[in-house]
C-alpha cells in the first residue's frame, strides 16, 4: 500500500509503506542459506580427505555417544516378545472368553514369530562361534541395531557394543560367513562398522593354496575388485580368498574368509592382475556379528574356509556292442561270435544246433498233447 506526502511545492510525492520490523530481507536469507550449504559441503570434503585422521572425527564420536542409547532403546522397543507376554497375561481379566481366545491366538502367533527369529540368531551365533574356534579368534558378539550411520554416507552399520565392552577402533568384524568390516567409531555402548563393500574399504588378501597376494576394494552392491601383485598369477573362477592380516593384527587379523572369484580379467602384460570376488557375507542381511578382541597366536591360513563340496564324478561311459545280422538270421558281434538269431522265439535256445538235434518223438508227443 502506498501513501502520499505533500512537498513544500505542493506536489504529491508517493511514499512506500514501511516494512514490519519482524520481516527480514529475502536477500539476506538467501545468502545465509547459500553460506550454510557451502559450509556443509566444505565439512564433507574435509571429512573425506581426512580419512582416518579426519578433524571431524571427534564430532562423530560425540554423535555416537549421544545417539547410541537412542538406537539401543528403539531396537529394544520393537521386540514383540514382551508385548506378547503382556497380552496373554491381561487377556483373561479384562475380556470375555471369546476375546481372551482371540488375544491368546494373536499372542501365540507373535511369540512364534519371535521364536523363529531367536532360532535364526542362535543359528548365526553357533556358526560364528565355530568359525572363530577354527581361527582361534577371541570375539565379542554383538547385534546390528542400525543400518547406515547418521554422520556419514558410507556403507556402515551400528552395533550394540562399545568401549565398555572392550571395543577399540580398527578391530576386525566378522560373522559365520566371513569378513564383515572393521570398527571405525567407538562410543560407550555402541560402535560404527565400515562394511567391506564400501568404496573406501581396502583389505589385503591371500589366495587359497597358491598364497598369491592382492588388495580387495569394495564396490558397493557389485563384487569386490581384487588387484593381485603378480600380473601372471594363476587365478581361476571359484578360487577363494582370505585376509592376509595387518601389522599388530589391526585393522585385520589373518585368515578371515573374504569371498570367491567370479570373474578374471586378462592380464594383458600388466604388472598386476584384477579379478572380481563375490563376498561370502550378505551385507544387506546382517544381524549377529563378532568383533575380534583377541587375535590368534598363529596364522590360521585356510582353516576357517568352509569345506568345499566334492564335485560329482562323471558317469562312466557304457560300452556298446556292434551286432551284424547274417543272411541266415544269425547275429554276429565285432569279434565274429554268434550271439543270437533274429528268427528265434523268446524262450527258445539260442543255439541253432540245439534246435536241429531235437527228438522228433518228443515233438510228436507234444503235438498230440496239445
Amino acid at each position: 500500500m502506498t501513501g502520499t506526502n505533500i512537498s513544500h511545492t505542493g506536489t504529491n510525492i508517493p511514499t512506500r509503506k514501511a516494512r514490519p520490523p519482524h520481516v527480514r530481507d529475502t536477500r539476506e536469507s538467501r545468502l545465509l542459506l547459500v553460506l550454510l550449504i557451502a559450509i556443509a559441503f566444505a565439512l564433507i570434503t574435509v571429512d573425506i580427505r581426512g580419512g582416518e585422521e579426519s578433524p571431524v572425527d571427534g564430532a562423530r564420536q560425540a554423535a555416537a555417544t549421544v545417539f547410541g542409547p537412542v538406537e539401543n532403546g528403539v531396537a529394544a522397543a520393537v521386540d514383540p516378545v514382551g508385548n506378547a507376554i503382556g497380552a496373554v497375561r491381561d487377556s483373561g481379566d479384562r475380556h470375555d472368553r471369546i476375546a481372551a481366545l482371540e488375544h491368546e491366538n494373536a499372542a501365540l502367533k507373535t511369540k512364534l514369530g519371535s521364536d523363529d527369529r531367536n532360532t535364526s540368531k542362535v543359528r548365526q551365533l553357533d556358526t560364528m562361534l565355530k568359525s572363530a574356534g577354527a581361527g582361534q579368534y577371541g570375539i565379542k558378539a554383538a547385534q546390528v541395531i542400525a543400518i547406515g550411520a547418521a554422520q556419514g554416507f558410507s556403507w556402515t552399520v551400528t552395533i550394540d557394543a562399545g568401549a565398555r565392552d572392550g571395543l577399540q577402533r580398527d578391530m576386525t568384524v566378522l560373522n559365520g560367513e566371513g569378513l564383515v568390516g572393521r570398527v571405525t567409531t567407538v562410543g560407550p555402548n555402541t560402535a560404527t562398522v565400515l562394511l567391506a563393500n564400501d568404496p573406501d574399504f581396502t583389505v589385503g588378501t591371500r589366495l587359497e593354496k597358491t598364497d598369491e597376494l592382492g588388495f580387495a576394494k569394495g564396490q558397493g552392491a557389485r563384487p569386490l575388485s581384487v588387484q593381485f601383485l603378480n600380473g601372471k598369477a594363476d587365478v581361476k573362477k571359484g578360487d577363494r580368498l582370505v585376509t592376509f592380516g595387518s601389522s599388530k593384527d589391526k585393522p585385520f587379523v589373518p585368515g578371515v574368509p573374504v569371498g570367491e572369484v567370479v570373474r578374471v580379467d586378462p592380464s594383458g602384460g600388466d604388472l598386476t592382475r584384477t579379478v572380481y570376488v563375490r563376498p561370502f557375507v550378505g551385507f544387506t542381511k546382517l544381524d549377529i556379528v563378532g568383533i575380534v578382541v583377541q587375535a590368534p597366536r598363529e596364522n590360521p591360513r585356510d582353516m576357517v574356509l568352509p569345506v568345499q563340496p566334492k564335485k560329482p564324478e562323471k558317469p562312466k561311459p557304457t560300452p556298446t556292442v556292434t551286432v551284424t545280422a547274417q543272411p541266415n538270421g544269425d547275429l554276429v558281434d565285432s569279434d565274429g561270435k554268434v550271439v543270437g538269431n533274429i528268427n528265434e522265439k523268446p524262450g527258445s535256445s539260442a543255439s541253432p544246433s540245439a534246435s536241429g538235434d531235437a527228438d522228433p518223438a518228443a515233438g510228436d508227443a507234444a503235438n498230440e498233447q496239445e
